[in-house]
């Protein structure tokens, strides 16, 4: 996670330019790719701690001094990578979550659920079309009716049994195009999904997962969901 000098979590709402910022893991290795490269320990064990901010969460992380340099020469703003070490742990928040549901720095929780047919359904409404990365999913469902993940309270995948929490709320990163070389903040997919997808001054699209087992997930796994009333 990125933080700023008071260690609150750093996104694309504030800076946009970070879509040109690409990472990877290979091995022990975290890739860090801009207009140069930087390679890092994939994790860290010992280092300077910082107390960093999630929202309303408040842990500790190890800073990844390496990193200023190279992100002050990538975004010319004062910026810190930080990891969270295996001794942090952050909750869910118990309002949808359970106790022993925890989460590292994502937004609500460890997994972000979206279908293609919604994907589909939303670009069959724009004049332009947007890709998947928008909405930064970490999990893609294919052949499925639009907006089923809707109605999903649990999904097994493999050997990996996931708790669906709540639906996510969607705020202006989706309306940065990822793939543009002078990213900046817009008006759609947000103005169109607004028009259908708008709940309580909120606009929803995927949603939140925890897993209740723990396994190996491949691309290409079938995907078996149970909803309120009935099994798919």
């Amino acid at each position: 996670m990125l933080v700023d000098e008071r260690g609150r979590f750093v996104t694309q709402r504030d800076f946009p330019q970070l879509t040109r910022i690409s990472t990877a893991f290979d091995g022990e290795v975290l890739h860090l790719r801009g207009k140069t490269d930087l390679e890092l320990p994939r994790a860290l064990d010992a280092g300077e701690t910082l107390s960093v901010t999630v929202w309303s969460s408040l842990m500790s992380a190890i800073v990844y001094e390496p990193a200023r340099a190279w992100l002050r020469d990538e975004l010319g703003v004062a910026l810190d990578l930080v990891y969270m070490p295996d001794t942090t742990e952050r909750a869910v928040n118990p309002a949808y979550g359970k106790p022993g549901d925890i989460v590292s720095f994502a937004d609500a929780g460890p997994v972000l659920v979206m279908t293609l047919a919604s994907l589909g359904d939303l670009n069959a409404r724009l004049d332009e079309p947007v890709v998947m990365r928008r909405f930064r999913p970490n999990l893609v469902v294919s052949g499925t009716s639009a907006f089923a993940e809707d109605e999903w309270k649990t999904m097994r995948i493999g050997e990996v049994s996931i708790r669906v929490l709540k639906p996510c709320e969607r705020c202006v990163v989706t309306t940065i195009d990822p793939e543009s070389d002078s990213p900046t903040k817009g008006k759609e997919p947000l103005a169109t999904l607004s028009t259908f997808r708008k709940r309580d001054s909120v606009i929803h699209f995927g949603q939140y997962g925890a897993p209740d087992t723990f396994g190996l997930l491949r691309v290409g796994d079938e995907v078996l969901t149970v909803s309120a009333d009935c099994h798919r």
